[in-house]
């Protein structure tokens, strides 16, 4: 599939020509009219970067100043009209950077998807804002197998409205955990979720009473992985091994190639790996994560947190991840984020942040609640602080510099 015939695919006439020169920027929160900025962009030509309209003055220079860079020289037949397309990552924890993808890592993504599912065509109910990877591949998905692509609001469906399903088709829904927490405190939603061939879970780590919650209603959940350096999902259970009793990440889909390297971390290689960071270009199709993880006899893949996440106390390592879910446990906590702030006794002290604005948690007990459930007493919360303006965002990934500057 070439360019032209992604266009053709979005209901466009491919531009006739030579393409535009100069990049675009696709900057809109409503689905219907990113979608037809989207659909011009491609048959126009030229680079296009996609945006959170949410972005503030900093955000936007950044943006500014990236699309007036040319790109990278590019070698190989044609290789002057790939990674065009930009799409934002790295905006919660540091300095925006744009992914270089095209319709080639876009066409791999997805016949991996359908491959590892065994459908032909997918259909979605889509939460996710499509400027963020994980929106904008559930769409592609549609768009690339015919299949139909329904936006739906995410408070809509909070306050109980959600669409209604064809009886006949696979139909997919993608949601972050503390979405799916909300919404299995609704009898009538649990029923609407069963209907789907499956509903993915990511952006942050699965704590296991949602899981085991998930598993009593009866839904078909996937736990899945992936980043938007290789346009979405490359790793991803089958709904039945969630209902067997698996937690993991299931195993590589057809298009990619997992590993762990020697020092813990992912690597991921396949045809749906970015072509650099603009307006850089790289031609290794291999991207090294951050992430710490294992695989197991079975090529399953077990995502174990960050290596820039760990937090050092007393000369100790500790994953805040373990410290979440242990916290999560408890009962006390709707929302929850540990950090390492700087401490001259500690090195770094372990602090849990919690939303101001949801139920105050009963902090009196929490240490001998913690002791029960066997978490190690230096890993315990040396403090606990309520955080006004609480930065997870509609991806369900926690903004951990937002917080450290809130705390210290």
């Amino acid at each position: 599939m070439d360019r032209a015939e992604l266009a053709r695919l979005l209901g466009t006439t491919p531009h006739v020509g030579e393409p535009r020169s100069t990049a675009v920027a696709i900057a809109e929160s409503d689905p219907g009219s990113f979608m037809a900025a989207f659909a011009a962009a491609v048959s126009e030509g030229g680079p296009v970067f996609l945006s959170d309209p949410a972005w503030g003055e900093k955000e936007r220079s950044a943006l500014q100043r990236l699309m007036a860079l040319p790109p990278a020289k590019t070698g190989g037949r044609g290789a002057e009209t790939r990674g065009w397309l930009m799409i934002p990552s790295g905006g919660s924890s540091g300095e925006i950077k744009f992914a270089r993808h095209d319709e080639e890592t876009i066409a791999a993504a997805v016949l991996g998807f359908g491959s590892h599912f065994g459908v032909q065509k997918v259909n979605v109910i889509g939460l996710l804002p499509l400027h963020h990877v994980s929106g904008l591949m559930a769409w592609m998905r549609c768009v690339l197998t015919g299949g139909t692509y329904r936006a739906w609001d995410w408070k809509r469906l909070e306050g109980g409205d959600a669409p209604r399903l064809p009886v006949d088709g696979d139909w997919f829904l993608s949601l972050v955990p503390t979405q799916l927490q909300r919404l299995l405190a609704q009898p009538e939603l649990i029923v609407w979720l069963r209907q789907f061939r499956a509903i993915f879970l990511g952006g942050g780590p699965t704590w296991p009473e949602l899981s085991e919650a998930a598993a009593q209603a009866g839904l078909p959940i996937v736990l899945s992985y992936g980043m938007t350096e290789t346009a979405a999902m490359v790793a991803a259970q089958r709904p039945d091994e969630f209902a067997a009793g698996e937690r993991n990440s299931g195993s590589a889909l057809p298009h990619a190639r997992i590993e762990i390297t020697a020092e813990g971390t992912v690597r991921i290689g396949g045809d749906s790996v970015y072509r650099g960071y603009w307006p850089e270009w790289r031609e290794d199709r291999e991207v090294l994560t951050d992430d710490l993880g294992r695989l197991d006899s079975k090529g399953r893949l077990t995502i174990l947190g960050r290596r820039d996440a760990v937090i050092i106390t007393g000369g100790k390592k500790v994953a805040p991840n373990e410290v979440e879910a242990a916290l999560r446990a408890t009962g006390q906590f709707e929302d929850v984020a540990v950090i390492g702030v700087p401490d001259g006794e500690w090195g770094q002290a372990i602090v849990a942040c919690y939303p101001a604005q949801g139920r105050t948690p009963d902090l009196a007990g929490i240490a001998g609640r913690l002791g029960q459930l066997q978490l190690a007493a230096h890993k315990h919360p040396k403090r606990y602080v309520a955080v006004k303006d609480w930065p997870r965002n509609a991806q369900g990934k926690i903004n951990r510099a937002a917080l450290l500057a809130q705390v210290k």
